[in-house]
């Protein structure tokens, strides 16, 4: 019996080789551990749009078949309105901006279509949606 007990060591054994016995305590909020959501935020500053939406091959050559353009700010809303989309847990989402609409795979944030309120045919219906955002 002597013999298993050598084999395995205590948690003080294992505790004192791997932690110095001289080890202060965190005290001052420099020496803080950082919450995982802190580093979180820190590396994606949420607070900002940092969403980059993508346009997939078919979404692009729809735009350029429409003539469609999407000025800075009309990205910017539709950025935004891919965010949101995400923040709500939505997959795939009807993006509106201004007179244009946009189908989002939101994970990816990739545009799969788009279309203007000229080109929305057959009565506006969207299929293969779990949600829409207005931007």
């Amino acid at each position: 019996m002597n013999r298993v007990d050598n084999m395995f060591q205590s948690i003080e054994q294992v505790t004192n080789q791997y932690l110095p016995k001289n080890s202060k305590p965190l005290s001052s909020p420099s020496d803080q551990i950082t919450s995982f959501t802190d580093i979180l935020s820190q590396k994606y500053d949420v607070t900002k749009n940092t969403a980059n939406v993508h346009f997939s091959k078919h979404a692009l050559n729809r735009l350029d078949q429409r003539n469609i353009t999407l000025s800075d700010e009309q990205s910017s809303r539709l950025s935004d309105g891919v965010m949101k989309a995400g923040e709500k847990g939505i997959k795939d989402s009807l993006v509106l901006v201004d007179k244009m609409a946009f189908i989002v795979n939101v994970p990816s944030q990739t545009v799969v279509t788009a279309m203007d309120q000229d080109e929305a045919t057959d009565s506006n219906v969207f299929t293969n949606i779990d949600g829409a955002v207005i931007a």
